[in-house]
């Protein structure tokens, strides 16, 4: 069965990065202009990581075994650091936050409110030169089946 990848990717779904060592964090994105924009910098581990290497391989899936629905995409490719911008961080944040930003943990606001340059807030670019999405999903126990 097929499923639309934009869509797909455009939930608040947690994807899985793996790095060279290997290392395999959780991380949130933003899936804009066909490609994974990951919000990092100097706090993280991973900016020293990918400075080393930049192959990435990334994972977005979910496993509902009460209704079936088993989907993932991964996707391979060379990761850009690039420049911070508000305007996307701020879509990306809401999407797992919600609109409401005074509800926001401060560690989340600071990055909308500090100048990225001081913090050092960069984004990771990922636009995969593979893109491999599979439905894998079946009909439940309970007699429900995947949509």
């Amino acid at each position: 069965m097929d499923f639309d990848i934009d869509e797909f990717l455009g939930q608040p779904l947690t994807a899985r990065l793996a790095t060279a060592g290997p290392t395999v964090r959780p991380v949130w994105y933003l899936w804009e202009e066909s490609a994974f924009w990951i919000l990092t910098g100097p706090w993280a581990r991973l900016l020293a990581l990918v400075e080393r290497d930049r192959r990435l391989a990334l994972v977005v899936d979910v496993c509902d075994l009460a209704t079936g629905v088993v989907r993932q995409v991964i996707g391979w490719g060379d990761v850009e650091v690039l420049s911070f911008d508000a305007p996307r961080g701020r879509r990306m944040l809401r999407r797992y936050l919600g609109e409401d930003e005074n509800g926001w943990d401060v560690r989340f606001r600071r990055y909308l409110d500090s100048d990225p340059d001081e913090l050092g807030t960069v984004w990771l670019w990922l636009r995969p030169e593979l893109l491999k999405a599979q439905d894998l999903s079946f009909k439940s126990a309970a007699g429900s089946r995947a949509g």
